[in-house]
């Protein structure tokens, strides 16, 4: 068989690559055909030297010649710390291309989220939503893709690109379906694990098909490249010999040859015993001899180039390495002359811009060869150099993390501060890993538990339990005093929170406020233990908590934001226990300024966290307050959008404002934003609080729109079943999963989770039955069964409603009476639940009692009032219900 060459002018690593190049070729036809055209994504994997980044070059020939706009970035082993460090290496034509005003237009709203990321604009004081910066990345990508279509991204070794990339990129490759743009990433098998890994398995998934695999040369490919660089005449033992000492490597195969043709060995059979040796020349101990043979001045070049990793110019070297301009330039050109560090520009000429290496085999060799002493001394010469040119801290340290820990306090401030500057642009996980190297160093005794703290701060949205460790350890040591240890309590009891250890992070709140005399820090902590026994799903912390927090409450009228948290955690409770709703909103007024939260009580700020406000919201949206609740679920939604904050904070306010539409009767805005809760919950994480509001308000939605099927898919793909989070869910989960199960005629396991929801409420010393509306389900399903319970249940009902006194709350007990009675008196009863329900601003509960009052009083004039109420909700199952009736009556 003989090889067919590349096409003329392509590289040597091309052989054998016919069926990858024609599915470029393919791909950017298809992008090419017009604007409409779906974006495309290529994967191609291979081990090292396989020729991944040569099939790339050709990529972008292919894609030039076309017309088309390449933009293309490369991973580099030595900056897998530097976040944003790939997407920005990609985005730099563009970027550079834009003025500052010009980038504001095209980025729109996304520009002070995403600007900050890609170095184009200063991060504000506050910290970064990782999710809301990676959306933002992606909106910014997306908007700059239309206006250089047709675009061609190109990502060499993704299996070093930085974290923060490989987030937004697996991001980017899941919305390609409806943006004109290819996207062709390279990358090895293996080397990654943890999150990387995971993004790059989704960027993988997204090309909807089997990862491309490079694999080694045929011994006949080998043969033909031989023959095509050293001359027709090598004949076949030579060409056999070259396959069997590379092992049919591209990479490996052309070095090794080019070391043929320098060495001037005749390709014949009495010379194939030689190509060992020149083999191990070109790689490992032997580049670093070959590397040494050039002199110490060009190996000090090469390590300062290996040190710096990117943006290697002879004049950053010369800086690095002391060396004298003409000096420098002279080793540039030696290096470059040997094939180990190459120019970007066709000419060659090192002094024409940044250098990289020839491959990264050499630039990992070249790395590992430097003695580690030299090593680290020299990366902290380089993190001085990156901070003398004004460039920050957070830039220098990926130097930083690698100088040996010496008790140097001052490396410790500048983590510290890159740190900060990390997390202002949306990068934790290098935050994390900045102070978690200053706690290495080790830090000055009055600010080892400062580190700590704000580790545990970095570690908060990603790892709740390691910030357990890093604040518990802050906490048992001394120099965290003040509202700094207060905090630090707070942000404990978030993550115990997290870590679904409630019972945990109330005993802790309860034991620091104990260390405190009365004053704002006691008040603040006392707060926070009733907020977070408020919304355990269990029996109440303790006995007489609700007295207490009551007899609290009265004496506060809303002076500080520890006061105005105390009346929101009173009307929360009194809600939860059906307690006057009269009452209920005068004490959430109360925690109000002007009708508006207070300062410091905002959605972004941290000192109360989200909890506190979603439990103001629900108290109103069941104590029929429905306006107000979707004000403040609505402004939820409006700052996390503008703030970029797209993760766990972003989820709950969609769930919450769902849950006020679904409580209006808007069934179909209700459906719209829980459907788009429920995909942010699931980037945050399954089985997390916000998980199961943002599935079990789906499920109750669905239900509500008498869309059963869906509701049991919903239910049966995420999850939704027992056991349920130690967390108060809103709605009511256990009554949920009742209607449920009913709906789907698994009668007894619906019983059973309802009789389950009125244990948990007696456990919890009452109930509001609005908000767990296990009753009205219940009566129904034992009213053959077991009528006298029925009947007792339905009584209780109506007690405990009028106890609420809302018009939602009776109208609802009335419709659960009625249900029980025939005749006149069924007509009696369900004509009040109407009149209480048509003054209520719940209109799904107001079509449904319309309905079936319209069914017990054989009436078409109210079927039709009901048909009409149910198509406004969305509700089709009861429209349904109607028409039947309407039906029958005129049959």
């Amino acid at each position: 068989m003989t090889e067919v060459p590349p096409a003329a002018g392509a590289s040597a690593f091309l052989w054998e690559r016919d069926t990858e190049v024609a599915a470029v070729v393919e791909a950017i036809d298809a992008l090419c055909a017009d604007r409409s055209s779906t974006g495309g994504l290529l994967v191609f994997r291979g081990e090292a030297g396989l020729g991944k980044t040569a099939l790339l070059a050709e990529t972008r020939r292919l894609a030039e010649e076309r017309g088309c706009t390449v933009w293309s970035a490369r991973g580099g082993e030595t900056l897998r710390s530097v976040p944003f460090n790939v997407v920005r290496q990609l985005l730099q034509p563009a970027l550079v291309s834009l003025l500052p005003e010009e980038a504001r237009e095209y980025l729109g709203d996304w520009y002070d989220i995403a600007g900050p990321a890609l170095g184009i604009a200063d991060p504000g004081g506050r910290r970064a939503d990782p999710q809301g910066v990676c959306d933002g990345l992606v909106a910014a990508v997306r908007r700059l893709a239309k206006r250089d279509w047709p675009l061609v991204l190109l990502i060499d070794d993704a299996h070093w690109a930085d974290q923060e990339t490989l987030h937004w990129l697996a991001a980017f490759a899941e919305r390609l379906h409806d943006l004109s743009v290819l996207v062709v990433v390279a990358r090895r098998p293996g080397e990654v694990t943890g999150e990387s890994a995971r993004h790059l398995d989704a960027i993988a998934a997204a090309a909807g098909g089997p990862e491309t695999t490079l694999s080694a040369l045929t011994p006949d490919a080998t043969a033909g490249l031989t023959r095509a660089t050293v001359g027709p005449h090598a004949d076949a033992p030579f060409c056999r010999e070259v396959w069997a000492v590379t092992g049919g490597n591209p990479y490996e195969t052309v070095e090794l040859l080019a070391k043929v043709q320098d060495s001037e060995l005749e390709p014949t059979e009495p010379s194939a015993g030689e190509l060992r040796a020149l083999n191990r020349s070109a790689r490992g101990g032997g580049l670093v001899a070959r590397l040494e043979g050039l002199g110490i001045d060009a190996t000090r070049f090469a390590w300062a180039a290996a040190i710096l990793g990117t943006g290697i110019s002879v004049g950053l070297v010369a800086r690095l390495t002391a060396m004298r301009p003409e000096q420098a330039l002279r080793c540039a050109e030696l290096l470059c002359t040997a094939r180990i560090l190459t120019a970007p520009d066709p000419a060659g000429a090192p002094a024409g811009g940044d250098m990289e290496f020839v491959h990264p085999l050499i630039a990992t060799a070249v790395y590992n060869s430097i003695p580690d002493a030299l090593r680290t001394a020299m990366h902290g010469i380089a993190a001085q150099i990156v901070t003398d040119s004004g460039r920050g801290a957070a830039a220098a340290s990926r130097h930083l993390l690698q100088v040996h820990p010496d008790d140097d306090a001052e490396l410790v401030d500048q983590l510290r501060e890159a740190a900060r500057e990390h997390l202002a642009v949306g990068a934790p996980d290098a935050a994390r890993r900045c102070l978690e190297r200053a706690l290495k160093e080790p830090p000055r005794p009055d600010v080892h538990a400062r580190v700590l703290y704000e580790l545990g701060c970095a570690t908060l949205l990603t790892a709740p339990a390691r910030t357990i460790d890093h604040l518990q350890s802050a906490l048992a040591m001394p120099g965290l005093d003040g509202p700094a240890r207060v905090d630090a309590v707070f942000r404990l009891s978030q993550a115990l929170l997290h870590n679904d250890q409630l019972e945990q992070a109330v005993r802790t709140v309860e034991a620091e406020a104990a260390r405190h005399e009365e004053g704002p820090a006691r008040m603040r902590l006392r707060a926070v233990q009733y907020m977070w026994e408020g919304i355990y799903a269990g029996e109440a912390s303790s006995p007489g908590r609700s007295e207490r927090l009551a007899d609290l409450a009265r004496t506060c009228t809303g002076r500080d934001n520890s006061e105005r948290a105390l009346l929101i955690l009173r009307g929360f409770d009194a809600m939860t226990h059906g307690e006057n709703a009269e009452e209920v909103v005068e004490v959430c007024d109360r925690a109000l300024v002007n009708g508006r939260l207070a300062p410091g009580l905002g959605w972004t700020d941290t000192e109360w966290g989200i909890e506190l406000l979603m439990m103001l919201g629900s108290s109103y949206a069941y104590a029929d307050r429905l306006d107000r609740a979707e004000n403040l679920f609505a402004d939820a939604l409006r700052t996390y959008t503008t703030a970029g904050w797209s993760g766990g904070h972003l989820a709950l306010a969609n769930a919450f404002l769902g849950l006020a539409f679904r409580r209006q009767g808007r069934l179909k805005d209700a459906e719209t934003v829980l459907r788009a809760s429920l995909r942010l919950a699931e980037r945050v994480g399954r089985g997390l609080p916000l998980y199961w509001s943002a599935t079990c308000g789906l499920v109750d939605t669905l239900l509500a729109r008498g869309h059963v099927q869906q509701a049991w898919t919903i239910a049966e793909r995420y999850g939704f079943a027992p056991p349920y989070p130690s967390t108060i869910v809103l709605p009511d989960t256990r009554s949920v999963r009742g209607r449920l199960l009913l709906a789907v005629g698994r009668t007894e396991d619906g019983i059973n989770e309802l009789e389950a929801a009125e244990k948990a409420a007696a456990a919890r010393g009452g109930h509001n039955p609005v908000l767990a509306p296990w009753t009205i389900d219940l009566t129904g399903a034992l009213a053959t069964q077991d009528p006298t319970r029925a009947a007792r249940l339905a009584a209780d009902a109506r007690r405990q409603a009028e106890r609420f006194g809302t018009d939602t709350a009776i109208g609802e007990a009335l419709r659960c009476a009625a249900r029980l009675e025939t005749g006149q008196r069924k007509v009696r009863l369900a004509a009040q639940a109407v009149t209480y329900l048509e003054a209520s601003p719940c209109q799904y509960e107001h079509a449904a009692a319309r309905i079936e009052y319209g069914l017990a009083a054989r009436s078409t004039t109210e079927l039709n009032r009901g048909l009409t109420l149910a198509r406004s909700c969305g509700a089709d199952g009861l429209a349904r219900q109607a028409r039947e009736g309407l039906a029958e009556l005129e049959a």
